[in-house]
């Protein structure tokens, strides 16, 4: 198998519940004719650099996958009919692609994503543990500095005033 790159530039001016349907009917192409998704990666709404049917900007995808000419030019075949594409580019990338390989390395890459995940939430959840129980160590510490603050207040009032300098002459 071969493995490809393909951008497309679709409408900038159509809803993200209309854009996501061509991005699955893309998806659903490569799996129709035996190829390989690796990666879609969404670029967002982009300026153009010239004009493309009167529009200065469009919504960038990128879909990198693996398979044979045929599927190629399906794809292009359907970008080519759908005037919701603006433009599209197709490159090869490696005319001998190992998708064993390949294969092995998103799984890799996707349990490496799951223990990243799990290793951010374990981080946060003893972080929010940390936290409470910091909270709770500083309600008691203000509690403290209220009472202290309260009794200094009560034996300023109680004790008896220090003479002023005149009263010391006397």
């Amino acid at each position: 198998m071969r493995r490809y790159e393909t951008i497309v530039i679709i409408d900038p001016d159509i809803g993200d519940a209309e854009r996501e349907p061509l991005l699955q009917r893309i998806g659903e192409v490569i799996d129709e004719y035996q190829g390989l998704r690796i990666k879609t990666d969404v670029w967002g709404v982009k300026t153009l650099a010239y004009e493309i049917r009167k529009r200065k900007k469009g919504h960038y995808t990128l879909f990198e996958y693996c398979g044979s000419s045929e599927l190629v030019n399906e794809l292009e075949r359907s970008f080519r009919i759908n005037d919701r594409f603006l433009k599209y580019m197709t490159v090869l990338l490696d005319k001998e692609a190992d998708v064993d390989k390949i294969r092995k390395e998103l799984e890799a890459a996707a349990e490496a994503e799951k223990a990243a995940e799990a290793e951010a939430a374990k981080k946060a959840a003893e972080a929010a543990a940390a936290e409470a129980a910091a909270g709770d160590g500083a309600a008691d510490d203000e509690q403290k500095t209220a009472e202290t603050a309260e009794a200094e207040t009560a034996e300023a009032e109680t004790a008896e005033p220090e003479a002023t300098p005149s009263e010391k002459e006397e």
